[in-house]
């Protein structure tokens, strides 16, 4: 575990990018489903546009209805009445004298009274009668529209579920491809927790949050703006009604986004920020508890968690805001236009069906209000994510190698390498190789020792190209690295490394790692070498026991399986980095004879602290600050009596 504090140079910067550059970009990178996208944007539109249409035959439906339940009575149905031969002239003379009673002054509630006195064979003509055909017919259309809209909707959003969870999967792969294209730098560092926060939550957030705003945005806009112009259309008055009593909505929703942005921004970043920490804690559970570390650990633990509360709290808290404002809008929208459509309809300037339709007009205008805010609030979080995702994808990758034609078969190598002047350092300005010089001959066991910080493991980190050196060179065979792909050098390569790595997966699997042409009898044959074979007979299912990471494998035991791994290896070079370290005494006797044989016709590096390992090295190197202080067998240099006696002596001093 590296630290207990705050990552370092892996954090973003909370300071977000401009959010139409971050949108811009989102949509270049949608180009592959751009028909489907602007397919489903237009039926979003579309499926708005019919729901448009459906208030004004809602008050053509209301209207007739409304007709339907009045008396039929005007000069048209006087005049059909006194003419029609079936009406006895005592019942006219009646109709006559009971409508001439009928003036402008007269009350609903008069009216009904005078309806109720008029003849049986009268009121037959004039009574309350809906036009059911016409209801009928708009009920129909009304319907239509309706499930239309609903059907284009559930397209759009089939439509855009496709497109996003496509784009999600897309992004993931071009992580999971930049990955294998960083240098080994970035991941020194950036911290592993914040780096897997991007490929999960950043990417799952976009892929979320854009499914559920952009169609959404269209529909809603749509809907705004067509509600607006529809209600102009109807009616003016009640339009400006409707407009002025909505308008401070527009006023609120501006505030709080732009309040609100800066929160999503730092939300993601402090996301990222506490994942690294429990990534790094969780790893390195063994060390908190042995260094009792568990306060120290809390209480950084509460420091972040505290601050994405804080960033959680208030961008929440902003955008919650919302639904109740808007809400409040709307209900005050609705008391307006009654009002003033009351007025209206008592003045006969409006029908009652205009009213109706209004009511839903009203609904259509100030719900996209609501509707637009979250749609943003939602694509500001998009835009932060994508700032995240797409500064990993934009992080510089290692040298291309399309100019790199040259290639060593590993079946032909020889198995010579030579460092000539190589000179490297982590960081500008701050050189740890300063001149290293040093000849393997085929099949020489070279031993490469020194104390800590001497520069062992960077000669073999550059002699695998994870990093590339700053001066001098490396030749194979008499070819240079940096004439060979980095895949082409380390297919040349058996590494055994100190940390020891095995995935979750069958013995079997994580012996023949990326080989396929490796028979359960050269597994066996591995295993048995190395020692480690009556181990993995006790195992429930043998070979196809699947290793999980507990604690029913110990540290050696796992480091013996990734030196079988290397055992069934068919590489010219052998590197070995402190291999042996966490094995017991006795185990590595055992580990060391399998190590000889692993040995036997390889070029071999080992890297070692134990020098009574390194006896029979044909070559030890000694390092001391990045340069090669001694050279010899293990006997020339403890007759030399220098710094390699000094160290081996060491290690039996009391």
């Amino acid at each position: 575990m590296a630290r207990f504090g705050p990552p370092g140079g892996g954090r973003v910067p909370e300071k977000s990018k401009d959010f139409k550059g971050s949108m811009k970009r989102l949509f270049i990178n949608l180009e592959k489903w751009r028909y489907l996208f602007v397919f489903s944007l237009v039926l979003a539109m579309i499926s708005a546009i019919l729901s448009l249409n459906a208030p004004n035959k809602l008050s053509d439906f209301t209207d007739v209805i409304t007709k339907g339940l009045s008396p039929n009575i005007n000069e048209n149905t006087f005049n059909e009445i006194m003419n029609d031969p079936d009406i006895s002239m005592e019942d006219k003379m009646l109709t006559s004298d009971i409508i001439s009673k009928i003036g402008k002054d007269t009350s609903k509630e008069e009216l009904l009274v005078l309806i109720d006195e008029l003849p049986e064979s009268v009121y037959e003509k004039i009574k309350p009668s809906i036009d059911m055909s016409k209801v009928k017919e708009i009920a129909i259309f009304l319907g239509c529209l309706y499930f239309g809209s609903a059907l284009l909707n559930f397209i759009q959003s089939y439509s855009m579920t496709t497109i996003s969870n496509n784009f999600a999967k897309s992004l993931r792969s071009k992580i999971s491809s930049k990955i294998n294209r960083l240098p080994l730098k970035f991941f020194d560092q950036h911290e592993t927790g914040d780096i897997l926060s991007r490929v999960t939550n950043d990417v799952d957030l976009i892929g979320h949050n854009m499914n559920n705003s952009l169609a959404s945005l269209v529909t809603s806009s749509t809907l705004f703006i067509g509600s607006l112009i529809m209600m102009f259309v109807t009616n003016w008055i009640m339009a400006i009604t409707a407009v002025v009593s909505t308008v401070f909505g527009f006023l609120v929703m501006g505030f709080i986004l732009k309040k609100s942005q800066k929160y999503f921004v730092q939300r993601q970043v402090e996301l990222g920020d506490l994942n690294g920490h429990i990534e790094e804690i969780y790893s390195g559970h063994n060390v908190v508890k042995v260094y009792n570390g568990d306060k120290e650990s809390l209480k950084e633990f509460n420091r972040l968690n505290d601050r994405l509360y804080e960033c959680n709290r208030k961008s929440q808290f902003l955008s919650g805001l919302m639904p109740p404002i808007m809400g409040f809008i709307g209900n005050f929208g609705y008391v307006a236009v009654c009002v003033m459509g009351a007025v209206l309809t008592m003045n006969d300037i409006i029908s009652f069906g205009v009213i109706v339709a209004f009511m839903v007009y009203i609904r259509q205008f100030t719900n996209p209000l609501n509707q637009i805010a979250q749609a943003m609030t939602n694509l500001q979080s998009v835009a932060a994510a994508s700032e995240r995702v797409f500064e990993f994808l934009d992080e510089k990758e290692m040298n291309n190698q399309e100019n790199i034609t040259k290639h060593l078969d590993k079946s032909k190598v020889k198995g010579n390498i030579e460092f000539k002047n190589v000179k490297f350092g982590y960081d500008e300005g701050r050189t740890i190789i300063k001149d290293f010089n040093a000849v393997a001959k085929s099949g020489q066991k070279i031993a490469i020792v020194g104390p800590t910080g001497a520069g062992k493991t960077t000669m073999v980190n550059l002699l695998m190209k994870f990093y590339e050196i700053n001066a001098g060179n490396i030749y194979i065979d008499g070819v240079s690295t940096s004439e060979l792909t980095r895949e082409n050098v380390r297919d040349l390569f058996v590494m055994v490394l100190q940390d020891t790595w095995l995935f979750e997966g069958t013995v079997k699997e994580n012996i023949k790692f990326n080989k396929e042409d490796i028979s359960d009898e050269e597994i066996w044959e591995a295993l048995k070498v190395v020692g480690v074979d009556h181990f993995v007979k006790t195992l429930p299912n043998s070979i196809n026991t699947i290793l999980k990471d507990d604690e029913s494998i110990s540290a050696g035991q796992k480091q013996l399986l990734t030196i079988a791994r290397g055992m069934i290896v068919d590489a010219p070079f052998l590197i070995l980095d402190e291999a042996t370290s966490n094995v017991d005494t006795r185990t590595e006797e055992l580990v060391q004879k399998a190590i000889d044989k692993l040995t036997e016709g390889r070029t071999s590096f080992i890297i070692a602290h134990r020098l009574s390992t390194i006896k029979n090295a044909d070559l030890i190197l000694v390092m001391k600050d990045g340069n090669i202080v001694e050279q010899g067998n293990h006997n020339d240099l403890l007759n030399k009596n220098g710094f390699y006696a000094e160290l081996y002596n060491s290690q039996f001093q009391s």
